[in-house]
Parts: C-alpha cells; structure tokens; sequence
C-alpha cells in the first residue's frame, strides 16, 4: 500500500487529477477485502489490485469515465451473476467499490498525512462517507483517526465540511473493517518490525518474503559475512555483533516480532534468553520438539519462568509439509501475517506446527 499512496500523495501534490478506487465493503467471499486500492489513468494503467478479473476489469471503465468529473461513486458487485462465471468469481459474495476523481490542495493534504501515517508504521483508521442520506455528508468524505482514535485529517470531494461520525475504535482493540450510519471505517493495524535472529539461509528466505508482505526486517547476527546488504537487500536495519552485546540493546516494543533461527543449539537458547522476558507479543524459535525441550529445560534451569516460555511460538511455523527451505519460509511467513492479523491463537486452539532445521 505504501507505494500506491505514495504515488497518489506524488500526484496530488504535483497538481495532477488522480482516479482513485477503494473497496469499501465486502460480505462472503470475495477476491480482496475491504481497504483494497487501486490507481487508475486515463490510458488504461493502473497500480494496485481490487482483485482482478471483470470486477476490476468493470471498475476501471467506471473510473475512467470519470476524469475530469469531480466526485466520487459506489459500484456495487454480486459475485455469482453471469458475468462472473468467465473469471471463476462464483463466490457468492458482495463488494461495494468507491470509485472517485480526486485533485486539489484538500485532497494533497489529506493524501500526504495519510502517506505519513504509513512510513511510520503507526497504523490508522479511515472513516469514508458511502451512504450520504444516512451520514449526511457526500460520497468520498473522509476522516483519518491517528491510532488512539483521534481525527488527523479530514477531506471532502467538493470541499464541505466533514462532520463527526462517532467514536472510533484505538487500534489496540483490533477493531475489524465495517460500516456503520453509512460510513465505512477501514483500519489498517500498526506495521509490525520483524527482528530475525540468524542470517543463515532459513533466515534470509524469511526476512525476502516477510519484507515483500510488509514487515519491516531488522537482522541480528554477529557474522559480517552473513549479514550484509548483498544477502538481505530488503532488511531496514543490519545488526551485527555478538548476541550477549547487541540483543540487550535492541529496542523491543509492542509491535516487534522476533523470530530465532541461528546456526545452533547454544545461538538459538542464549538468543531466547534474551527475547523471551521482552514485551514483544510474539517470539518464535525454530527446530525440532527434541531440540526446544532440552532449550526450554536450560532455561529453566537458568531462572527463565515456565510462563516466560509457555509463550514462546515453537517449533515455529504452519504445518504445510514443509521441506525446502522456501517452504520453511512459507509456512513461517504465513504464521506471522496470521498473528499480525488475527493477534494470538486462543488458548485453547493450540497451532499446527512444523519441525525443521534451521538450515
């Protein structure tokens, strides 16, 4: 999304008009969810996705259309009709598409607080007008709500007044996309930093593939060889030195995932030594149920509380009958985006997990 806003923030700053569609609502099955964006020019081009196929295929011929029309409109999909049969849409489910041209000094503010809400990775809630006899405000009014709820920003097609549309809910509650009065509210959780321990190759496929799915990877290793930017161009931050040094000193928060996957035993125990007492909500170690109990059983022996590590995600990963080591990549991967999106599995619904080396 980052690149995509940072596009249209580009674009409305340098005067030009922008066709901007957003999926607003979704109910059942449907090939993107609700938040989904998609730039599209007069020539046809477009960056982002709604999912492909005819519904996007429709939507860009809607949105073209609308160039040099200010404002903004609701498409609305069924996935089972006729038309959908070619692209296999026969989901069932709906989506409601707001498709608007935008341009302006209003819309440039609005678009460029947004774009800085999402470098800095602190997460925010939009609130987008969809039904105006109920909001009482015209399609495509927006408000931005930082990450407590607080509105940042405001914008509106045709420069009105955008009025209060009630309480909105911190990120910390996990709120879900839904509308309500008439106004969709489309929040986009806090992005989480990744902190993979280990630069070996299970560690540089994870932190490829976990940059691709918008973490931001930091990587801890006391092998200059390893950890360079040759191996881990992708990485925001290379750390390197001995792990009795550098892992004390690393700032852990809130929304810090960290993931153990050094060349040995004795790495991977002092690594979650370290990592495990922090506040980071989630941290996994990989290997074999052997290899983690006798780690658990030392660092018990060591003073490290039993709740400490009952938390601890291990062996790590989603049971996908992982073997190679792109596919030890693709089970961790999955199962981080699965807690970024979703927060810890109930207590009493205990993950499927993998047993790999850490190669």
């Amino acid at each position: 999304m980052r690149d995509l806003i940072r596009s249209l923030a580009a674009s409305l700053a340098s005067g030009r008009e922008v066709i901007h569609c957003q999926v607003v609502e979704t109910r059942g099955s449907t090939p993107q969810k609700a938040g989904a964006r998609m730039l599209v020019d007069p020539d046809g081009g477009q960056v982002g996705t709604l999912g492909g196929g005819c519904v996007e295929a429709e939507v860009k011929q809607k949105a073209i259309r609308r160039v040099g029309r200010p404002g903004a409109e609701i498409h609305s999909f069924i996935l089972d009709h006729d038309y959908a049969w070619a692209d296999g849409l026969i989901c069932g489910g709906r989506m409601a598409i707001l498709a608007e041209a935008i341009q302006g000094e209003d819309a440039s503010l609005y678009f460029e607080a947004l774009f800085r809400r999402l470098e800095t990775g602190d997460g925010f809630t939009e609130a987008l007008v969809i039904d105006p006899a109920r909001a009482m405000a015209a399609v495509g009014s927006r408000i931005l709500y930082d990450s407590l709820g607080v509105p940042v920003a405001r914008y509106a097609p045709e420069g009105d007044a955008v009025p209060d549309v009630g309480q909105v809910h911190p990120l910390s509650d996990r709120p879900r996309p839904g509308v309500r009065d008439g106004v969709a509210f489309l929040p986009t959780l806090p992005r989480v930093r990744l902190v993979i321990v280990g630069a070996g190759h299970v560690g540089q496929a994870v932190a490829d593939l976990a940059a691709r799915a918008d973490f931001d990877v930091w990587v801890v290793d006391d092998r200059h060889q390893y950890a360079n930017t040759e191996r881990f161009p992708l990485a925001e931050r290379l750390v390197v030195g001995p792990m009795d040094e550098v892992l004390p000193a690393l700032e852990i928060t809130s929304n810090t995932f960290a993931l153990i996957v050094t060349r040995g035993h004795g790495h991977d125990q002092e690594a979650l030594s370290y990592l495990a007492p922090t506040i980071a909500p989630y941290v996994g170690l990989i290997g074999s149920r052997r290899k983690i109990r006798m780690i658990f059983e030392a660092l018990r022996e060591q003073g490290v509380p039993g709740s400490t590590l009952a938390r601890v995600a291990a062996p790590v990963g989603i049971d996908i009958g992982s073997e190679s080591v792109v596919e030890i990549a693709v089970s961790i991967v999955a199962e981080l985006i699965a807690r970024r999106n979703l927060g810890p599995l109930p207590q009493n619904e205990p993950a499927v997990r993998i047993e790999a080396s850490n190669a």
